[in-house]
Formats: structure tokens, sequence, C-alpha cells
């Protein structure tokens, strides 16, 4: 009789069933409401955050898909809040190899999901070292629009910035006026240099500067003075369709371990646009993705 790969309960679809019904919707920035029977995320919770159907959820867990894709396992890491070693089990378990060293990682860790959740409403996101969305909230959402109308190849902050086509930009569905634009711009291309140096076997963000550098001759001549800056602050004016212009403090902490980038935008407390900004949230129809 053969040995058997995985034991009972350890294989795929049991260790999504596992980690979905650990992970409390409140850590999720889900609503909890009083008749809620499930104490971990349902099926259509975790397809949402991860981006995904339920049907395809409900087929991993019993076994009938046991082939994910690296970008879908990816998204159920970061919606299940994984551990590194979690995550990097759940690729083995969908017989792919983990990300290797100089690769970059789309990776938000439990502690810095917590302390996203502990943020409040402002609106957030976090972006991977070249500057790819892997993560926002619903206030993000409704103040800027909802990414998830774009591509996820095309949810990058560094292709908004500097567009290689004559197509709309991606992550803000309104128009975004910024008081310090060319600082942004130097800021973001030394952004990807760093990367580039600390992340030197990545494929998506070689193909990323080689696109840049041949279809936007701003970038390109960015990329060749080798510039070096920092930039972690802005001021923005977003013309908000239902609200009308709301000007914003834009910040950026960084993970110095994965190089994520958390940009936290926020109004003045008690002015016209705090006010405009909660009327967005209350009209808008954003989600939490993952």
């Amino acid at each position: 009789m053969g040995l058997m790969t995985t034991t009972s309960g350890a294989g795929l679809g049991a260790m999504i069933r596992t980690w979905r019904d650990r992970l409390p919707p409140s850590a999720a920035a889900l609503p909890v409401g009083r008749a809620r029977r499930a104490t971990g995320l349902r099926r259509e919770e975790l397809a949402e955050l991860a981006g995904v159907s339920v049907d395809y959820v409900v087929r991993l867990e019993q076994g009938r898909s046991t082939t994910p894709s690296a970008s879908v396992v990816a998204s159920l890491a970061r919606a299940l809040q994984l551990s590194s070693a979690e995550r990097d089990h759940l690729y083995r378990l969908a017989r792919l190899a983990p990300p290797a060293d100089g690769v970059i990682r789309d990776h938000i860790t439990p502690g810095v999901h917590r302390v996203l959740s502990r943020l409040g409403d402002v609106a957030l996101a976090v972006f991977a070292a070249d500057w790819q969305l892997i993560w926002w909230n619903r206030s993000w959402a409704a103040l800027l629009g909802d990414p998830a109308s774009s591509p996820p190849r095309l949810r990058n902050f560094a292709r908004d910035r500097f567009p290689s086509d004559a197509g709309p930009a991606r992550l803000a569905l309104w128009p975004v006026t910024e008081t310090d634009s060319r600082a942004t711009d130097a800021a973001v291309v030394s952004d990807l240099r760093r990367a580039s140096g600390r992340y030197p076997h990545d494929s998506r963000l070689a193909e990323l500067i080689g696109e840049l550098s041949a279809g936007n001759e701003r970038f390109a001549d960015l990329w060749a003075t080798g510039t070096v800056a920092a930039h972690r602050e802005d001021h923005k004016i977003i013309d908000h369709p239902s609200v009308g212009p709301v000007t914003v403090d834009c910040d950026i902490l960084s993970d110095t371990d994965s190089e994520l980038k958390i940009v936290i935008m926020t109004t003045a407390p008690g002015s016209p646009d705090e006010t405009k900004f909660r009327l967005a949230a209350l009209t808008g129809d954003g989600r939490t993705h993952a």
C-alpha cells in the first residue's frame, strides 16, 4: 500500500477551511452581526477578500480544485492573514514553490494586519515594493473609487504616475492633484531603483521598469539620472463626483523588512473636508480587499 502524500485533514482544502475558521471577521475589518453563527470568516467573505468566486472557494475546500495559480494562492494568504511560514506551506500544498529570496513578496503579516485594523476610518492602502497595490479598505475605495474595477496587473502606482499608453489612471477613478508632483515622481523612481537592488531576480519588477523606460519619457529621464529621493508626505485634492473636492494629507509608512508601503489619507479634524470625506464614505460602495 502506497504512502499518502498528506495526512487526513492536512490537505489544501482542509487547511484553507481551518485558517478561515480561525480568523474572526473583526480582524478583516468586516462587520459582526448578533445573529452570526460562524466564528470565523464565511466562504463568501473569504472569496470577496481574495478576489475569487465563492464557487471556487467551495471547490478548493472540497478538494475538487487542487492546483490554484500563484496569484490566487498569494491572494488567499493575504486574505487569511497567514504568517510567512503558513503562506509558504499554502504554496507547497498547492504544488507551487514559495516565493524565493530576491523576489518581491506580496504578503501582509498578521501584525501589519492588526495595525491596519486599528487605524479607524482613515483611507488606507498597502503597496508592495514595486508599488503594486495589494490591499485597500472601504474608505480608500469610497474616496478614490474602487480599484477592483481594474485588472490586478494594472493596479500599480508607478504605472499610474508614468503611463506608457493613453489609457486612464487605474488606481484613482476620480481626478487627483498634488502640491508637489515632481517630488512624488522622483520618489517613485527612487523606490523602484532601491527595489531593483534588493530584488534582483523579480521578473515582475524587471518587466515594469523595462515597460516604463521604453514607454514614458519622464520615467526614462529620471531613471537615467540615478535619482535618489525621499518623499513620504504630500497634500492632495481629490475631485470626488458626489461630494466635490476633498483635500487630504497623504502619508506613507514603510515596513523595512518587506518594503511594504502603507499609504494613509486623512483630513484635518473638524474641517469641511472631514465632513466631505465622511459623506463620501456613506455614499460609496467601497469594500475591503486583500
